[in-house]
């Protein structure tokens, strides 16, 4: 559907385009896709060294998905529930908000982690 590339450090960069992308395509609510590409390109920044981050919106059967890709191999890693720990739930939350979500390696070498919202 549609792709840009974000700048480091720039999950809100990613928020707003995801945003305006759904509001140009009458895609409904965005609540959920800004929810999770504000995780996942937040993770990036955080578990990679990653400069420039590709995000991409497609319609897969009726379902947008969120792509984010990174230049990493290492796979992410949902945490159990902690009620004392600081972080480390994102992908859990991630998990119970999406229809199904998961990682793909690229040949290049990294990956492409990506999310099928509901809906």
């Amino acid at each position: 559907m549609r792709s840009c590339s974000i700048p480091p450090r720039a999950p809100e960069t990613a928020r707003k385009w995801l945003a305006e992308v759904f509001r140009q395509r009458g895609l409904g609510d965005d609540y959920i896709g800004r929810t999770v590409v504000t995780e996942l390109v937040t993770n990036v920044h955080r578990h990679t060294d990653t400069k420039h981050i590709p995000v991409r919106l497609l319609l897969e059967d009726g379902h947008t998905v969120v792509e984010v890709e990174d230049r990493s191999d290492e796979l992410p890693v949902v945490h159990a529930e902690d009620d004392d720990a600081e972080s480390g739930r994102g992908l859990l939350m991630l998990s119970m908000l999406v229809q199904d979500w998961g990682v793909r390696a690229l040949a290049k070498g990294g990956k492409v982690t990506w999310a099928r919202l509901s809906g």
